[in-house]
């Protein structure tokens, strides 16, 4: 029989760490008031089960809470809350049963230092534990796990309805061992986790959760926008996918009445005359408790920023009340459902990857990270927690982004807003525009349009009529998790994986978007624009050989596979070269245009490796500097640490945990230390991005801090915002003046930009620039002159404080266009201050004619534009080449070989640059700056140059502001407008990048 969307695609849910505790703060066990057992509460709790039967029964008939909206899940989480708030599962008159005892899980320590005893830690898989069992998990372990004679082999699964609860305790267990169990009642720190078996909703085939005194259901999401307590597939398979099998080290030695003891560990509890300090808050209860989430370095602007107000100003601005947030990132999660994945699960969100692929996910192994020095931190460098705060990872949540998509369908072209949200969509929002097409295709047989809107559907409530967009919550989940992990580990890269992948069910959709955006092009550049096939649903791809498979299969039903591809820049190249349809004024299509390029530049330079992702040459081979993609935004090594070593994920081991009961065997789940480990960080030089999130993340409807690593960490978007501030000092450029001089009355000098990546600067989305100032300055170092200043927006302004041409291209209130298309041109000589040397492409849009001719020549009239699709032609691009770059007849040869057209050659090379000779074999850029002497109001003592870089330029926001009254432009006005980046490296909306240093005038 085929089951409905809602149960093949499981709707949203939730995580829940793995329940895992480890006491970190160095605290000096002080001599003071002996400790007692504070959990004992001297009688039976609770003192009688009144409604607990009736409660029981709703509890395991879980399959009831299924129905066509998918699980029921903020139902059956106020049933639970009531039932544990009963203390229910206690009742042995309904069955239950209890463990022997309180148990430790693992050993408790301390140091002997300076004659005190200090350091008092807990090394457990959970804290002290007391599991309760009802009939059917019983029944279960007897038939199946008997204490008399081997396990069952290939057991049948655990009956639905199967219930454990894990009652938690501050360490070590001898504190509270002589009381009875039933007399223990968990601090609200610690509560108590449970198992109830669901095995139609998930692949584990359980229904997971935590509950504390005082817990409040997760529906709707809690403030914080972190993890729900309760859900399907949670983030502890990261250690339970390590059981032999049913996902339960569960055993019967551990059980009251049942022959046997319990695992032992050492416990060095002898000194319970003296007092252990700090919070017994328990691991699980960290990763889901955001109240103690650090402070922001740095708190938004109370009000807007006056010079902001000034460039934008609006009459009616969104306030912190009215303007619309994101949903949260507790309902971002996907995960595979039972019966084994297939297309209709074909992508996943990031959190079934967060438990094994994120540091310090067991509380107890530190692998994937890094300490900080001077910070006493760790440094995450973990798959997960270096992806999770990039531009990549926070792609679906981008303001910036949504806001030009409202242009685009708003004003620029809304008789195409359809196939706009759709193709814009399929690479910010990736899994959710391809899981949605999937299941579109194989239930109508097309495929659909996504759009904007579904981004905002969440599951809750669980009820159409109350909720019009829950069918599309699985897909917002999706789309709102950025570029993650099944979109890039699932490419389909080499001829053989494409031939495979090409007629399964998961890529009959991508044939007709390869058709719609590439219809030129054949091999690898069919894929331009995100356009690539996907590999089957029950494979994930990674670049180490002999990976340990059956943890991800145990959890997931997803074999890792080995795969050399990954490591090869088209894994890139796919999503960041754009190739896109150039819509007239009348939406007519006029031609194709290559709106991003990063790939191919890389391609025709110096950096180039020359081969394709089968490893087969191309024309011209490697160039002398070549190095991948990922050799420099996924670096394995830096100059402080040398190459990064580390194990690959964060699981239950066999050989170095605590020891447990129906573990798989070590060669399953030990994990081998690997060299060559890729840091996720992915990341250019949009600090503006990563400042967005640090200061707007309920807005932006994120997390503060890693759920795994909570406070031992280094806060994601920090350490996110130092991979961008050192790739901005250290691989990003080099600049020097040199050549100083007078002449006639005038001082000149020579300013050079070595570019130092292999591709242009900038790069990716056509309306960042960078820009050079260049400053004459005295003996206290006062500016007597400089070409480059800018104001408190970011605009670069003379030295009257005007804008210079260019930078704004509407009227202050939006009414009309500025005449003219004024902009600063590529200088080779500089000698006004209103000039500036601005690297950066400048297109302009169709002509309003009735041939408004597109290319090289475009028919005059068209305006500057800021549209992705209206790109008609080029004014200007002096973006910095990389170095090596090739002639435009040996691009052609690359650029044939990867199946593109001569376009492809024809627009990657730069335009209105004059005859510059830096501009043949790229490299950099040298120019002059002549300043008269006589325009000095004091005498010259140094000069320095510096490259800022504009991610987000002062035309681009105005374009925004004058082109959609959206909730997501409103969003970015808000954002943009309270950003605080005083004192900071990106102050005034410019990122300093690199600069000369202060160069003596004689």
């Amino acid at each position: 029989m085929k089951m409905p969307p809602s149960q093949r695609f499981p709707r949203i849910g939730f995580a829940l760490v793995a329940f895992v505790w480890l006491c970190t703060a160095p605290n000096a066990w002080s001599q003071s008031d002996p400790l007692h057992c504070t959990a004992d509460q001297r009688e039976a709790v609770p003192k009688n089960f009144e409604g607990c039967l009736d409660l029981q029964k709703q509890v395991e008939d879980v399959g009831a809470f299924m129905g066509p909206a998918g699980f029921r899940l903020a139902e059956y989480e106020t049933l639970l809350n009531t039932f544990f708030g009963k203390y229910c599962h206690r009742n042995a008159a309904a069955g239950w049963v209890r463990d022997k005892r309180l148990r430790d899980t693992g050993p408790y320590t301390a140091i002997l230092q300076n004659g005190a005893w200090t350091n008092p830690s807990y090394f457990g898989t959970h804290l002290p534990v007391v599991i309760w069992y009802n009939p059917r998990m019983m029944d279960w372990l007897h038939a199946n796990r008997p204490a008399a004679g081997p396990a069952v082999e290939n057991p049948p699964a655990i009956p639905d309805g199967a219930v454990m609860v894990k009652e938690m305790y501050p360490p070590p267990a001898a504190l509270c061992g002589s009381a009875p169990p039933e007399h223990l009642l968990p601090p609200p720190t610690t509560g108590f986790a449970f198992m109830i078996k669901a095995h139609q909703a998930a692949h584990d085939g359980w229904f997971w959760g935590a509950w504390w005194q005082g817990f409040q259901p997760d529906w709707p999401a809690q403030s914080g926008n972190g993890l729900p307590a309760m859900g399907f597939a949670p983030y502890c398979l990261n250690c339970h996918a390590s059981a032999q099998d049913n996902s339960t080290f569960a055993d019967l030695a551990n059980i009251q009445g049942e022959p046997g003891e319990p695992h032992v560990y050492l416990s060095q509890n002898f000194h319970f005359d003296t007092q252990v300090g700090g919070s017994m808050l328990s691991r699980h209860r960290a990763a889901l408790d955001t109240s103690d989430d650090p402070p922001r370095q740095r708190t938004p602007l109370n009000d807007i920023n006056p010079a902001f107000a000034a460039a934008f100003p609006k009459a009616d601005p969104p306030s912190a009340n009215n303007v619309a947030a994101m949903p949260a990132q507790t309902y971002d999660h996907v995960w595979a459902p039972a019966g084994g994945p297939t297309s209709a699960s074909q992508f996943l969100t990031s959190d079934q990857c967060v438990g094994c692929h994120d540091a310090g996910s067991t509380g107890l192994q530190f692998d994937m990270t890094e300490p900080a020095p001077n910070l006493g931190k760790l440094l995450n460098e973990s798959p997960y927690g270096a992806w999770r705060t990039s531009p990549m990872g926070l792609g679906g949540r981008d303001p910036v982004f949504f806001a030009q998509l409202a242009s685009e369908t708003e004003t620029f072209h809304p008789t195409q807003s359809s196939l706009i949200q759709n193709v814009c969509l399929g690479c910010h929002g990736i899994q959710g525009q391809r899981q949605f097409q999937i299941d579109h295709f194989q239930a109508k047989g097309e495929c659909g349009d996504f759009d904007r809107e579904a981004l905002n559907a969440i599951p809750y409530p669980a009820d159409p009529a109350g909720n019009p967009q829950w069918a599309s919550a699985p897909y917002g989940a999706l789309g709102r998790d950025g570029i993650a992990c099944t979109a890039c580990h699932r490419m389909a890269l080499t001829d053989e994986q494409i031939a495979k992948a090409k007629t399964q069910p998961e890529n009959h959709c991508v044939e007709k978007r390869q058709q719609l955006l590439n219809p030129h092009n054949q091999g690898f550049a069919r894929t331009f624009t995100g356009s690539f096939f996907v590999g089957p649903p029950d494979e994930l791809n990674g670049p180490f050989v002999d990976p340990k498979t059956q943890p991800m299969q145990h959890a997931m039903a997803i074999k890792p596979v080995a795969d050399t591809a990954i490591t090869s820049s088209e894994l890139c190249g796919s999503c960041h070269t754009v190739h896109l349809p150039i819509f007239g004024d009348k939406g007519q299509e006029l031609g194709f245009v290559y709106e991003q390029t990063t790939y191919p530049e890389w391609a025709f330079s110096a950096y180039r490796t020359g081969v394709t992702a089968d490893g087969n040459p191309l024309p011209l081979g490697p160039g002398p500097l070549a190095e991948s993609c990922q050799g420099c935004h996924m670096k394995s090594a830096d100059p402080q640490s040398g190459r990064f070593r580390s194990k690959i994920a964060s699981i239950q081991e066999f050989s170095n945990f605590p020891e447990t009961s129906y573990t798989l065997p070590a060669e399953d789940i030990d994990l081998p230390i690997r060299e060559g480990f890729a840091r996720h960080t992915l990341v250019g030089l949009n600090v503006f991005l990563i400042a967005m999130a640090q200061q707007f993340p309920d807005i932006l409807g994120i997390p503060t801090q890693d759920p795994m690593m909570v406070s031992r960490g280094l806060d994601p978007v920090l350490l996110t915002e130092r991979a961008m501030l050192d790739q901005a000092s250290n691989a990003t450029a080099k600049v020097s003046v040199t050549d100083v001089r007078r002449a006639a009355g005038t001082l000149e000098a020579t300013v050079k930009v070595e570019n130092l990546v292999g591709h242009k600067i900038p790069s990716g989305v056509g309306f960042r620039r960078a820009f050079l100032s260049f400053e004459v300055l005295d003996a206290n170092q006062r500016v007597l002159w400089a070409s480059g200043r800018v104001d408190g927006a970011g605009a670069i302004v003379d030295d009257r404080n005007r804008p210079i041409a260019g930078e704004y291209w509407w009227a202050q209130d939006c009414s009309a266009r500025l005449p003219g298309v004024a902009f600063q041109p590529h200088y080779q000589k500089i000698t006004a201050q209103n000039q500036a040397q601005i690297y950066q492409e400048l297109v302009v849009s169709p002509a309003p004619t009735d041939d408004p001719r597109c290319g090289p020549n475009p028919a005059p009239g068209g305006q500057l534009t800021t549209s992705f699709l209206s790109i008609c032609g080029r004014v200007k691009d002096n973006r910095l080449l990389p170095h090596g770059f090739l002639s435009e007849p040996d691009r052609l040869q690359i650029a044939q070989a990867l199946g593109a057209q001569a376009d492809l050659a024809r627009e990657i090379g730069p335009d209105a640059v004059g005859d510059d000779p830096d501009y043949r074999l790229g490299g950099g850029d040298t120019l002059t700056y002549a300043v008269d002497l006589a325009s000095l109001s004091d005498k010259p003592a140094y000069l320095r140059a510096v490259l800022y870089s504009q991610a987000i330029p002062p035309f681009f926001l105005q374009d925004r502001f004058c082109t959609s009254r959206s909730t997501d432009t409103d969003r970015l006005y808000y954002i943009a407008g309270h950003l605080d980046l005083t004192k900071s490296r990106a102050a005034d909306w410019k990122l300093q990048v690199v600069g000369s240093g202060l160069a003596p005038v004689n």
